[in-house]
């Protein structure tokens, strides 16, 4: 039995679609919600179709951890699989709706757990393959992307601090502190330019432009490894494909020609 509810819930198409579908409609109810008249309206259907969200991921839940010992010797499987990633996405998703009813929040605390639904989109990565391409990326571009995040924090850390002490004097509103400086450099060294804070000196002018050339090759960085992780990834699923394609067809042993 056991067996067959493990394969049932990992790999039956039908089942993985219903999951998918049910995600997808959470998160747009969790948008459609946000309209006053709409809620108004159908707030009584939002609530039932939470209970009945809640109610299907919870019966998933219990049914992954008890499927998830693979063997009778070794029942911390399913301690590993609470704490692991999809196991925590998946208990965060259906927790929020239970909390209220265990301890007695104030309405405000009630509302923020109510956001926590929309990480039910994190679901999605068990069952979406376009979501696993991105955890592999992410995975095998790990060394390249903290060291360009490592050289941006420092460069942002370096060009607040020169900020403020350039322009502290001439807008001491603007620039009262490193910290206040900090929100300059993410505008700046992100092209952003949101222009409500902005230097009125000389130098200070001259060390914003050179920020932000500075800005536009190290943060473009990230986004180029990432683009190139994404092509690398995509041509050797490819071939992959070409590849059974090849072994699946017939050949004429004399020369070699596809039959």
């Amino acid at each position: 039995m056991k067996k067959k509810v493990r394969v049932f819930i990992n790999d039956n198409k039908y089942f993985i679609k219903f999951i998918y579908a049910l995600i997808v409609l959470n998160v747009l109810t969790l948008i459609l919600e946000s309209y006053k008249e709409l809620n108004d309206n159908y707030g009584l259907f939002f609530y039932s179709f939470e209970i009945f969200s809640v109610a299907i991921f919870t019966i998933e839940y219990l049914l992954r951890i008890w499927v998830s010992d693979k063997t009778k010797e070794d029942k911390k499987e399913r301690l590993n699989f609470a704490f692991s990633t999809l196991g925590i996405i998946d208990l965060i998703a259906i927790i929020p709706f239970y909390l209220p009813f265990i301890f007695p929040f104030d309405l405000r605390i009630v509302r923020i757990l109510r956001l926590f639904r929309l990480l039910r989109i994190f679901k999605l990565s068990r069952y979406s393959k376009s979501l696993k391409t991105i955890q592999y990326i992410f995975r095998e571009t790990k060394a390249e992307l903290s060291i360009t995040v490592f050289v941006t924090f420092v460069l942002m850390i370096l060009s607040s601090t020169l900020m403020y002490y350039i322009e502290h004097d001439a807008q001491p509103e603007k620039f009262a502190s490193i910290g206040d400086a900090v929100w300059w450099a993410v505008a700046t060294l992100t092209t952003v330019g949101y222009g409500d804070v902005y230097p009125v000196t000389a130098l200070g002018k001259i060390l914003s432009g050179i920020i932000a050339l500075i800005g536009i090759g190290f943060v473009a960085l990230p986004t180029g490894i990432i683009s190139s992780a994404f092509i690398e990834k995509i041509q050797a699923e490819k071939k992959s494909k070409k590849g059974k394609k090849v072994k699946n067809k017939e050949c004429c042993p004399t020369c070699g020609k596809n039959l």
